[in-house]
């Protein structure tokens, strides 16, 4: 099979809102092959605390390559303690320039608690406007949900709850199974 002929994975939607003090990052738990639903418990929000450091990360796209760009994220704020935004920087550097890491298929949304970032393979350290950020399958639909809602008197995770419902109701590859963490 031909890699277009592939029907790829599909499924996540990740969404980060920092509000009021505090930071979330939440996300969906499908993961989908082409029109098969492969699981819908995976665990696309995770805690790490590279020297006492806590960051928070989502990710969307390949497991495998997520996976391995949360390591060299780690690697890099063991190198730059308490230093995300620049953390974030070198990793995106490595990514776009490092043939191996360059096929990488993933993005990666990250808070310490005051910063909240997306991080591409195009070489991109965004930082939202708005104080929310959302990728994956669903992640349009998130975004604009939660900025609907960023006006209201709803704490930051009442709105990533709100906004990943509102995603998986019209999102066929984002469920409502969600992993919440907050810093």
């Amino acid at each position: 099979m031909a890699d277009s002929d592939f029907p790829g994975w599909h499924g996540t939607t990740i969404i980060g809102v920092k509000k009021g003090g505090q930071v979330v990052i939440a996300g969906d738990g499908q993961v989908s092959l082409g029109q098969t639903v492969i699981k819908g418990t995976a665990r696309k929000v995770r805690r790490l605390s590279p020297g006492g450091f806590e960051v928070v990360a989502g990710f969307a796209g390949s497991t495998a390559d997520a996976f391995t760009l949360l390591e060299r994220l780690e690697a890099k704020l063991e190198a730059t303690p308490g230093q995300l935004a620049r953390a974030s920087v070198e990793l995106a550097k490595d990514w776009r320039t490092d043939k191996y890491l360059q096929k990488l298929e993933a993005m990666l949304i990250v808070t310490d608690g005051k910063d909240l970032l997306v991080i591409t393979g195009a070489g991109d350290v965004l930082e939202p406007e708005h104080n929310v950020a959302a990728i994956g399958s669903g992640g349009n639909f998130a975004l604009a949900a939660a900025r609907a809602m960023m006006d209201s008197d709803k704490n930051a995770e009442t709105v990533a709850r709100e906004a990943m419902a509102i995603a998986a109701d019209i999102c066929v590859y984002t469920n409502g199974n969600l992993t919440v963490e907050e810093i």
